[in-house]
């Protein structure tokens, strides 16, 4: 099947109800949600990230983001499973962790991968964004910042980086990025809910497409996004153990 291709119609609009994208994170060839980014400390929702994968698109999801912890960690890859993934579903798939260099990208892209995010090497190697943009195009290349506070944090979440959000958002609004994942690493699979304060500061640093993710819990999350005006979120351990319904009502 030929990748589906994310479109204006598949990000949601400042003006419609928040996007949420189910999350299938993928370690040891499972699906499983980590608590603060820790691979020792996983919760096992699917022992098969294809029936993952599958049981949200039935449930309509309009884009599913996928992670390769084991490439992010350095214990692996999963690019087979991936594969089939995005063969067999009619949504877009978007792909992170573990994307290193231009090869490894184009490699997905490949596969059959709609978009793929670049995590600590967009913060390391701001060039191969603007090489990847270049080649691809905005629609399929998107970075994410992961940061505790307003600090990105690296290397599957392991290092800090020094760097402040506010120095990488402009540095990619000048490459012509469109697209950024802001996660709270703090909150990530605690279902604590968002941050209020730091998503108000990152949509100011940020005015293009934002995606968030960190801790989304409830109904009440969606409303502060919509409030925001924040496109969409990444959402796991809340759809998986159902405090916020999926689809939303």
């Amino acid at each position: 099947m030929t990748a589906a291709q994310p479109t204006a119609q598949l990000t949601a609009q400042t003006t419609a109800p928040p996007l949420i994208l189910p999350c299938v994170d993928i370690q040891r060839g499972r699906a499983v949600r980590l608590y603060e980014g820790d691979p020792e400390r996983e919760t096992v929702y699917f022992e098969s990230p294809k029936a993952a994968a599958r049981h949200w698109a039935d449930l309509g999801a309009r884009l599913l983001h996928l992670v390769d912890l084991d490439a992010a960690t350095g214990r692996g890859e999963n690019a087979a499973i991936i594969a089939e993934i995005a063969a067999h579903l009619d949504i877009p798939v978007e792909v992170g962790g573990g994307i290193r260099d231009r090869a490894r990208a184009e490699a997905l892209l490949e596969l059959g991968v709609s978009r793929v995010v670049l995590g600590t090497a967009a913060v390391q190697n701001p060039e191969l964004v603007s090489a990847l943009l270049a080649a691809h195009g905005s629609d399929r290349v998107v970075v994410s910042l992961d940061a505790r506070g307003l600090e990105v944090v690296t290397h599957g979440w392991a290092q800090g980086s020094g760097v402040a959000v506010a120095q990488l958002t402009a540095r990619f609004t000048d490459l012509g990025l469109e697209t950024l994942i802001f996660t709270d690493v703090s909150r990530d699979g605690t279902l604590r809910g968002l941050d209020a304060e730091l998503m108000a500061q990152v949509r100011g640093l940020w005015t293009r497409s934002l995606i968030v993710g960190g801790g989304v819990r409830d109904l009440a999350d969606v409303a502060l996004l919509s409030e925001l005006r924040i496109e969409g979120a990444i959402v796991g351990r809340a759809i998986y153990e159902g405090t916020l319904p999926y689809p939303l009502p």
